[in-house]
């Protein structure tokens, strides 16, 4: 009973978790007749409902890199957002941290509004809207990139990759939005939850003081449950404050102020969150987190690319592929990464100088393993010994053709030594060795200075092992 109990459970905690998981309410791609017309499911309208939710009310998006997470929220009748749907992002590349400029292959962070003109219903990869990065946060402190999407297809090269059947969702919720009349749809892009274990298991990232700035920002929703208003000055995001005049991205910071209710509650909600810091501070002493590359991602998921096209390429989360290390570790682990890739780039330089090289129809040798690593072969200097046939090995004579023509021709003939065979004369023609039972080893030829080889023990020929 128990048991049966406990599967209940478990079968009701996944029908209430739905609400938040893709996979219950999956698209079928095959069936859309018009993916910019496409009809949410009727378990999402469900969900709205329940939750006190209009179809056309307004959205907010919320990334997380590290989790790999896009929500949508969603404005009920009293004008607070909640949590609707959590989609798996599919890729995302590069690491955690802001995007700097173009070709670095991040994914921004930051507060982005989406207007109506970046939702592209023609992009080569199935829907897209445009994050329109660079913000004027980013052009104030000199950031550059193009291009930068919210996509399906599951392929990044500095976006925020679904699949078609989350991008055609998602794609939908924010074309409702604005049919409802939302001006623009707020993305906030984090590099993880901005929790207080996270911001100290992250403290010694060079992007801290970044993020720092953003989580205001991410907190202040989290007390509100409204999207930030958001300003820039003194090249910096500030959040929800009031003047009497203008903000200037690049210049001074005017004369501004938080309204007191919010004031309050953030003052209570600091207070707590310094608390749940020093805390997690002594759990992380001594340790610090290894932030994985893009490729450890995806070795991580590299199963999931199984029978599926070559542009399918999820990279898998940082919290699956990172880990604490004690910091000694982790001096020796990015040593070794920085060896690697000082290898790499001699590697590729010098293949492009190779490359240059060749052009225009010139032959160059291919560089071949260093001499250190491999002693020269002086056999290609040297002739190579004379070998005998194996019917000579029953033979009392040897054939003309064993024996190896010496470097140079002698310029006066050597005496041969005791026992040996007759030295060959200069010409390069060889004699025929004796036979007998004297004579079954026959001598190489001597070249010029060189003494000659020392008696060779008599042997007994093959027929006569059975003799007296």
């Amino acid at each position: 009973m128990h048991f049966r109990n406990l599967v209940i459970t478990a079968i009701v905690a996944a029908a209430l978790s739905g609400c938040t998981n893709e996979t219950l309410d999956s698209v079928n791609i095959s069936n859309v007749k018009s993916k910019t017309e496409y009809q949410l499911s009727s378990k999402m309208v469900s969900k709205m409902r329940e939750l006190g939710m209009q179809k056309t009310s307004p959205i907010l998006l919320r990334i997380f890199k590290e989790e790999g997470t896009l929500e949508v929220w969603k404005a009920n009748t009293a004008d607070r957002f909640q949590l609707l749907k959590s989609y798996k992002i599919c890729a995302w590349s590069g690491k955690l941290g802001p995007k700097i400029k173009e070709g670095d292959r991040q994914a921004p962070e930051g507060f982005y509004p989406l207007f109506p003109h970046q939702m592209n219903p023609n992009s080569n990869y199935y829907l897209a809207i445009n994050t329109g990065f660079p913000n004027v946060y980013d052009k104030a402190n000199g950031r550059s990139g193009t291009h930068l999407m919210i996509h399906g297809a599951c392929s990044s090269s500095g976006c925020y990759s679904m699949t078609d059947e989350q991008i055609i969702e998602i794609f939908a919720l924010a074309r409702d939005a604005f049919k409802g009349g939302q001006e623009s749809v707020q993305l906030q892009a984090f590099p993880f939850r901005m929790t207080a274990e996270n911001m100290a298991r992250h403290r010694d990232n060079p992007n801290i003081e970044f993020w720092k700035m953003l989580k205001v920002g991410h907190d202040q929703f989290e007390v509100t449950k409204r999207p930030p208003q958001v300003n820039v000055c003194e090249r910096k995001y500030v959040f929800n404050q009031q003047t009497d005049s203008t903000f200037n991205p690049a210049g001074q910071c005017p004369a501004m102020s938080t309204p007191p209710g919010l004031q309050v509650a953030m003052a209570n909600y600091e207070k707590d969150y310094q608390r749940d810091y020093e805390k997690a501070l002594k759990k992380f002493e001594g340790m610090v987190w290894y932030e994985p590359t893009e490729a450890e991602r995806k070795a991580i998921v590299a199963e999931q690319r199984k029978g599926r096209e070559l542009a399918y390429a999820p990279t898998g989360t940082s919290l699956d592929a990172g880990k604490l290390m004690k910091v000694s570790d982790l001096e020796k682990k990015l040593a070794g990464q920085k060896e690697a890739e000082e290898a790499r780039q001699a590697a590729l330089i010098q293949k492009e100088a190779l490359e240059k090289a060749t052009r225009g129809g010139k032959s160059v040798p291919v560089p071949q393993q260093s001499p250190l690593e491999r002693p020269v072969q002086q056999a290609s200097l040297e002739p190579a010994p004379a070998k005998k046939s194996f019917w000579n090995l029953f033979s009392s004579g040897a054939s003309a053709t064993q024996a190896p023509e010496p470097r140079q021709a002698a310029s006066q003939p050597v005496p041969p030594g005791p026992g040996a065979a007759q030295q060959p004369a200069a010409s390069g023609a060889t004699a025929a060795a004796p036979t007998g039972e004297s004579s079954q080893i026959a001598t190489a030829p001597v070249a010029d200075g060189q003494a000659p080889p020392a008696e060779q023990p008599k042997k007994r020929p093959f027929w006569k092992i059975w003799g007296n």
